[in-house]
């Protein structure tokens, strides 16, 4: 198995947004946080041989993570179709031979139905503009539907949310993992030009897929 740090060497080359949508909450995932994602689902038996589908998949950082580890097949979905097309780049700069469809379609609602064991991945809007609150309820709800497990990045002091979350979607947390979120400036309302976001990334198991 690849080191974490050579998973990050490898999607150092992923393009991020070229106009990103605030509304949609569209930054870029770090290789770094990423490679810690897809990592410890691999060495946790959750990527090789299953599908792997990112929800809101952006640029395709974490969809392009999983293809590198061995996986039956790759789907990244999001309902910007632009940023598909840079996703559809980024996988020839990474250079990988798995299977990988894109969806252009919401996250929250996707045409999915798989019948192979599923994983989702997934960095999902933390909810943090106006109107967008628990914007991640819908994340979680599609991969309690479609996936047997899932990983996905929450912004720090989520474990209640999430595992209330699961206990009354048919899942349950087996897993929590500090992580950071490291944010360039891209947006007129940041104050900063990087900032560094405390997240938290969950397994959960769920049992109605």
């Amino acid at each position: 198995m690849a080191t974490r740090s050579g998973l990050e060497t490898q999607l150092a080359v992923v393009a991020g947004f070229d106009d990103p949508r605030a509304d949609l909450e569209q930054y870029p995932t770090p290789p770094g946080l990423a490679a810690h994602v897809v990592h410890a689902a691999d060495l946790n038996g959750d990527i090789e041989d299953r599908l792997v589908v990112d929800l809101g998949t952006g640029t395709g950082m974490l969809a392009l993570g999983a293809a590198l580890r061995g996986p039956h097949g790759v789907v990244g979905v999001d309902i910007d179709r632009s940023v598909l097309t840079t996703a559809a780049a980024n996988r020839r700069r990474v250079g990988t031979k798995t299977p990988i469809g894109w969806v252009c379609a919401d996250a929250t609602d996707p045409p999915l139905c798989p019948s192979a064991p599923t994983t989702v991945v997934m960095n999902p809007p933390f909810g943090a503009r106006n109107g967008n609150e628990h914007a991640d309820r819908g994340f979680l709800a599609t991969a309690a539907r479609i996936a047997e497990v899932s990983y996905s990045v929450h912004n720090a002091d989520s474990e209640a949310f999430v595992e209330a979350f699961a206990a009354d979607n048919g899942g349950a947390v087996t897993h929590a993992y500090r992580a950071t979120l490291d944010l360039d400036r891209q947006f007129a309302f940041h104050d900063e030009d990087t900032e560094a976001i405390d997240a938290e990334v969950y397994r959960i198991e769920w049992s109605g897929a």
